[in-house]
């Protein structure tokens, strides 16, 4: 089970991930596709982070169509939307509970805002303080409604992976290095966490260590 992120940073991720010498080594039938967020638009909308993934993965390799477990944005409020999501994903879970031995996903893949959100978790937002719900609407006047998992189901993972690339990211990182206060900070993933950073991203004086591939 996969929670994936949505914006632009992840999808050349996913480019590859459906490419050649990554599909071949992918148990497509196996793994069961989740999203982490997702804004209130159709699912064909460009803004939707469901039509880039499909676009990116989906419509080239062969996911079974009871693995794909969109965010529901069509005949629904944003409220309905979220409660409907919550019942997905305790049905796929088996259970109401998040227990740390029996995890909701394998991954997590997470984002990082310029302003230190990561799903749809804003600063200032209400949902930062969740901690029943799985999903919650989240409301802007900035921008389109948007449907997000809380912490408590972001954190009930084997692994959690931040992939974070652009100079813009530079100080929202740094602050999220340094334990400042921002909505990053704030999740505590059960399992093991790793930061994928480009060197634009990365704070002055950052270490890298190239993984073997």
């Amino acid at each position: 089970a996969v929670a994936l992120s949505g914006g632009s940073t992840p999808k050349r991720l996913y480019e590859l991930l459906a490419g050649l010498e990554c599909a071949e080594r992918i148990p497509w039938p196996r793994v069961h596709w989740f999203w982490g967020d997702e804004r209130f638009v159709p699912p064909d909308d460009p803004r939707s982070n469901f039509d880039m993934f499909e676009a990116a993965v989906l419509s080239r390799v062969p996911v079974p169509t009871a693995n794909i477990h969109p965010i529901p944005t069509v005949g629904l409020t944003p409220k309905e939307a979220a409660d409907a999501y919550a019942r997905e994903l305790r049905q796929f879970h088996g259970d109401s509970v998040l227990r740390d031995d029996d995890p909701l996903f394998d991954v997590v893949l997470l984002g990082l805002g310029d302003d230190g959100h990561t799903a749809s978790l804003f600063p200032g937002s209400a949902a930062l303080e969740e901690q029943s719900a799985w999903v919650t609407a989240v409301h802007s006047p900035q921008s389109e409604p948007r449907i997000t998992l809380t912490y408590p189901a972001l954190e009930s993972c084997r692994h959690c992976l931040f992939l974070v690339a652009g100079p813009a990211k530079k100080g929202a990182l740094t602050a999220v290095l340094r334990g400042e206060d921002v909505p990053a900070t704030r999740l505590e993933p059960h399992g093991q966490c790793i930061w994928l950073v480009d060197r634009s991203a990365a704070p002055d004086g950052a270490e890298f260590i190239s993984p073997q591939l």
